[in-house]
């Protein structure tokens, strides 16, 4: 049976049954054989609204003192805080991809957000972002991977992975805006870990791994298109950059057709789904395994909100 651990933080006022849930571990047997490799999964999948988003979008919307708080986000982000005000009783305002996966605008909705789909080639969402700042005075605007509140809430997923009796040697993380990854090298140096926090992204979405090999901050002109729909991002902030470059011990990069397999291959040998952004750390392990052979690793599946139509095309080969 997946383990549970509990590092959940005090927030009165709210059912203890609405705030940010522990994560789940899955170890699979089955999995581990396949890929000869000693891995747990740390699945955000079960988290309030799907996504280790939530951690952070609830502190967010608890310690955020305007009534109104607008983001931009391919999905996740966007419901975890749509959720989040709710909770709160704050209005939301979610800037999407007209692209975006139609369960996850769906998802922002059935929460009472307000969606501003644009097209992102013609408008960069953080323009659509200032215009809607300026037309709500009192309102401020939530980043996804950026800011305290955000940060401190991807933290505590970090810290139950570094306190897990299994004593991980690794946890490879998906890296869009790098916020996960900031909050598990924070974790890992909070409480002194010998744990190593490896980075992965899509060969097309590879804006960090190209910073590394400069030692440059790189920056899309516009948003890459990968199947990872969660980690389309231009680039990490300055801020995240400084934390990644001194805390990663490696960064690399996965094509879509591992990242697509590495989603078959959790529903099947791990019963668990998950959405390609969070079949990524497994990909890791299909296209790079030898570099963590003889090693106790943690991949960290960030969240399960994947379109049955999309699920459904890449699960049919193996399902056929």
């Amino acid at each position: 049976m997946p383990r549970r651990t509990n590092t959940e933080p005090d927030h009165s006022g709210i059912d203890p049954r609405y705030r940010p849930l522990p994560t789940t571990f899955v170890r699979s047997r089955r999995l581990s054989a396949q890929l000869g490799v000693d891995v747990t999964i740390a699945t955000e999948t079960f988290q309030h609204t799907g996504s280790f988003k939530f951690r952070g979008a609830f502190n967010i919307a608890a310690h955020t003192d305007s009534q109104h708080i607008i983001a931009a986000s391919s999905g996740n982000f966007g419901q975890a805080l749509a959720c989040a005000c709710q909770l709160f009783k704050k209005r939301c305002t979610i800037v999407m991809p007209e692209d975006s996966a139609a369960i996850k605008v769906a998802a922002v909705r059935s929460y009472g957000a307000t969606v501003e789909s644009i097209d992102v080639r013609r408008t960069p969402r953080a323009v659509r972002v200032r215009d809607l700042l300026d037309e709500s005075p009192g309102s401020v605007q939530a980043f996804p991977s950026d800011g305290e509140l955000m940060l401190a809430g991807n933290e505590s997923l970090g810290a139950e992975i570094a306190a897990d009796p299994r004593n991980f040697d690794v946890v490879v993380v998906p890296i869009g805006g790098g916020g996960v990854g900031v909050g598990c090298i924070r974790a890992v140096e909070r409480i002194d870990s010998k744990m190593k926090v490896v980075g992965v992204e899509p060969h097309a979405a590879n804006d960090v791994v190209r910073s590394f090999r400069s030692g440059e901050r790189f920056v899309w002109d516009s948003e890459p298109v990968t199947i990872a729909d969660g980690v389309r991002t231009l680039g990490v902030s300055v801020a995240n950059w400084e934390v990644l470059k001194r805390g990663l011990a490696t960064m690399l990069e996965v094509a879509d057709e591992t990242i697509i397999e590495a989603t078959r291959m959790a529903f099947l040998l791990a019963n668990l789904k998950v959405e390609p952004t969070g079949a990524l750390a497994l990909a890791t392990l299909l296209e790079h395994g030898k570099s963590f052979t003889g090693l106790r690793v943690c991949c960290v599946a960030t969240g399960g909100n994947v379109s049955a139509e999309q699920y459904a095309r890449i699960l049919s080969p193996v399902l056929s």
